[in-house]
């Protein structure tokens, strides 16, 4: 299995160079959304109104972390199902998303969009909440605190493992 160190941003050579199948560990800064914020991130671009972090080269891992025990960074941290967002992830992709973060298939128009906008998707493995919390090194909530679990972070990660399910040509382990 091929694997690549990635330090986010990921310049776009970077990018189009990952292949599906591809083990990846991430390092730098990522945002977690799930759909509760994907709506009101939208929402925001409707309306002309700030996002909560800068879409463009942006990393989103869907995730909703429990709450940290005493002493900890985050609670238990994995992946929820991306097909959840499908109904935003075009805008967020076209406002210059380049990577996504979570488990489980992606519609076919998410598949069409990536390929337009050169990102990626990479799945991270459910189940493993408890083991992906130590990849990430610091955690803040910056917006949206009233969803609670579901509040945008900003996560700096360290060699966070990932696997590369569906690359910006479209190729998907999910159609193999």
């Amino acid at each position: 299995m091929v694997k690549k160190y990635i330090t986010l941003p990921i310049s776009e050579q970077e990018l189009v160079e990952l292949k599906a199948g591809e083990l990846v560990f991430l390092s730098g800064t990522l945002y977690t959304a799930r759909d509760a914020a994907h709506k009101r991130i939208t929402e925001a671009l409707e309306n002309n109104q700030k996002t909560p972090f800068e879409l463009k080269d942006s990393a989103i891992y869907y995730t909703g972390p429990a709450p940290a025990k005493e002493g900890e960074i985050i609670g238990v941290c994995g992946p929820t199902s991306s097909s959840r967002m499908d109904e935003y992830t075009p805008k967020l992709l076209e406002m210059g998303v380049k990577i996504m973060i979570g488990k489980g298939n992606r519609s076919q128009y998410v598949i069409e969009s990536m390929k337009k906008n050169k990102a990626v998707y990479l799945c991270a493995v459910g189940g493993a909440a408890a083991i992906i919390k130590k990849y990430i090194k610091s955690a803040e909530v910056i917006a949206y605190e009233d969803l609670g679990t579901e509040a945008v972070r900003k996560l700096d990660v360290e060699n966070f493992p990932l696997i590369v399910c569906i690359d910006s040509k479209g190729n998907s382990l999910f159609r193999r």
